[in-house]
């Protein structure tokens, strides 16, 4: 039997975990994920949306199976990592120096992570740094120190929580003279319900850093628990090797109270202290289908082994809505500043009717936010836009084509539609041949079960001149990579 099926083993006989239980954890998953996905209908219901049309049928089990997958660690126990998997290595023979088993630092750089912020319920995006100091001649798979990281990380989780409590798990565990652990993490940034989104002084057009809050948070144990030791000095230099200089970035570090950006919603009160307590008050008088919403996120919270009524989950429902609030269904016609739709510039020459569109101009990178209808998950990214125009005339102006883009990405969407939409509004309302290209980060790409960290989503819609003209394409696409290269 191998090392991890022998740990798990133990650790289930020491649970008292009996024959047939693998039985009884089916149905109960199978209940928790029923009721999520009516939680989750209920939400679609608030959202003006039709749970059984066309692109959300699925919907609620997909939610419901991503959060079970994304808080699975609250079904894990470190001890069943651990558990086996420390093997025997001996440390230098010589008195003087460190190594091996015994003194001797062993740092795993680099782990991606995903988890869900517990004031929000939104994905955030974790990078770990873990470093320990073996003891008695023994030391831990490499691969175990990833996985304990995971089973904190698949919880609802705030980041120096999470940092104290995989330091305290290996250090507890495994019984070595020290750990250190550093977090790395990157919040979405959470724009007030009503607010135009996103703000563009807060964005950057660089990819994946896009309307991100960025925090960095450490805790160290045994040997690291003095932070001006050798032991640390050692370890962050091992970290900055990595281009992750700690001294430097930790001015920017964040309390808990501020790191999530929806925490905005919460009234301050007097003692500098925060007051859930408004939240609930607050969604009192948003009528019964917030209420029911806020209920059914709540429902959810509990479905996930978690109880809402504690303290740090007190507002989370109401914070929650907020920003799925954003991309509630309207019926609103699209309000151009002003500028109504009309037919496409003709210029008349010889009685007949043609175009001379000899200008091309483009927008470029364009940010955008959006909520992804498959998985009730946020996608966000660049847009660019590329048109064919007539001599003379005045180019559309940006902030037109930025409320097209922002009227489309707030809704429930996918990449694909936003893309054909804002291509086909842009050419109805000015009348010319156009271009669009969509880049974006999907957060069910990442923070779901495949996990592909730094993978992005390119869409194109090509209307009139650019369907036809394999030099205008190119020409275009030119112009946008000649943006990414020279950081426009």
């Amino acid at each position: 039997m191998g090392v991890v099926d022998e740990g798990h083993f133990a650790g289930e006989l020491e649970n008292g975990v009996k024959l047939g239980s693998s039985e009884l954890d089916l149905k109960v998953e199978s209940e928790a994920t029923v009721d999520i996905e009516d939680a989750v209908k209920i939400l679609l219901q608030g959202l003006g949306e039709d749970s059984n049309r066309e692109g959300l049928k699925k919907t609620p089990l997909r939610v419901a199976k991503a959060l079970r997958e994304g808080t699975r660690g609250y079904r894990q126990k470190v001890k069943d990592i651990v558990h086996g998997a420390l093997f025997p290595e001996a440390g230098l023979d010589s008195a003087v120096g460190q190594a091996g088993g015994a003194g001797g630092l062993v740092v795993v750089r680099d782990l991606d992570l995903f988890s869900y912020c517990e004031s929000c319920l939104l994905p955030f995006q974790v990078q770990c740094h873990v470093g320990y100091v073996p003891s008695g001649q023994r030391v831990l798979g490499l691969s175990k120190l990833s996985r304990v990281a995971d089973v904190f990380a698949k919880r609802l989780q705030d980041p120096q929580h999470l940092a104290d409590e995989v330091c305290s798990a290996l250090y507890n565990g495994i019984k070595p003279a020290g750990v250190a652990v550093v977090l790395q993490c990157w919040h979405i940034r959470f724009p007030e319900a009503g607010r135009s989104f996103p703000d563009q002084s807060h964005l950057s057009v660089k990819m994946g850093l896009q309307g991100w809050v960025r925090t960095l948070v450490y805790s160290g144990s045994g040997v690291f628990e003095n932070e001006k030791g050798e032991m640390w000095a050692d370890f962050l230099a091992l970290l900055k090797i990595r281009g992750v200089n700690v001294e430097k970035n930790h001015s920017q570090t964040t309390t808990s109270l501020c790191w999530c950006p929806s925490r905005s919603l919460d009234v301050p009160v007097s003692n500098g202290h925060v007051s859930t307590s408004n939240c609930c008050k607050v969604s009192s008088k948003t009528g019964s289908s917030q209420s029911a919403m806020i209920s059914a996120v709540a429902a959810i919270l509990r479905s996930l082994g978690e109880d809402p009524l504690r303290k740090e989950l007190v507002g989370t429902p109401y914070r929650f809505l907020q920003w799925l609030m954003n991309f509630k269904k309207c019926n609103l016609e699209i309000k151009l500043n002003g500028f109504s739709p009309a037919k496409p510039n003709m210029h008349k020459e010889n009685g007949n009717a043609s175009c001379n569109r000899d200008e091309m101009q483009s927008e470029l990178n364009i940010p955008f936010w959006s909520q992804c209808e498959h998985h009730l998950l946020p996608f966000h990214g660049v847009l660019h836009v590329g048109y064919f125009h007539v001599s003379g005339d005045k180019p559309i102006e940006r902030s037109i084509l930025e409320s097209i883009v922002h009227f489309y990405g707030c809704k429930l969407q996918v990449q694909e539609r936003l893309t054909r939409q804002i291509a086909e509004t842009v050419s109805s309302a000015f009348g010319v041949e156009v271009m669009v290209v969509v880049e974006a980060n999907h957060i069910c790409m990442i923070s779901r079960g495949i996990e592909k960290v730094g993978s992005s989503t390119a869409t194109i819609a090509v209307l009139g001149r650019f369907s036809t003209d394999p030099t205008a394409k190119a020409m275009f696409l030119q112009s946008v990579s000649d943006s990414k290269a020279s950081g426009e």
